[in-house]
Order: structure tokens, then sequence, then C-alpha cells
């Protein structure tokens, strides 16, 4: 499992690169792998709690986001080997175990 944050390097580039930014977060979605996108606060960036990949596969996606791309964000992956999970979080068991 994996806590991803996109910090803001160059916030003006932003709108150049959101509808490319928005396709790859819905990619992430659509691929199983993301779980949870938010915004940092107050206006820092962004966050991804993540699954489903390799620290490998992880850090490909990652680098694919055009936001890290063009130097909108500066990203940090940061891999979680979950001890514990509160039972409304049931469906990430599978996480618990990898």
């Amino acid at each position: 499992m994996f806590v991803v944050t996109l910090r803001f390097a160059d916030k003006t580039k932003a709108p150049q690169f959101i509808d490319g930014h928005n396709a790859w977060i819905k990619r992430g979605f659509d691929d199983g792998v993301f779980l949870l996108v938010g915004s940092l606060q107050p206006n820092a960036g962004g966050a991804i709690l993540a699954h489903n990949a390799s620290p490998e596969e992880m850090e490909a996606r990652v680098q694919d986001d055009p936001f890290v791309v063009e130097g909108v964000v500066s990203a940090e992956i940061l891999a979680i080997a979950p001890g514990r999970a509160d039972e409304r979080l049931a469906f990430l068991k599978a996480c618990l175990k990898a």
C-alpha cells in the first residue's frame, strides 16, 4: 500500500496540465490502483492512497503524471506495510497480507 504526496513546485503551470493530470487520476482508478485522491490543505497539492502495484509499478505510474513530468508538483511515494485496520476498511485486508 502507498501514500503518494504531490506537493506544488510551480502552481502557476497547473492550469495548462490539469486535463492530463485528471485523465491520469481517472486511469489510476480505472486500473484499480487508486483508492482515494484528495487535496493537501491548505492548497498545497494532492495525496493519493494506492494499492495493487509493486513499488516499481507505483514509481513508473507517478512518473507518468503530467504534473510530475512538467514540474507542477514534486512527488513522494511512501510504502506502508499495514499491521492492523479498522473493520470499516475490511476490503483492504488483502493489503495487510502483502
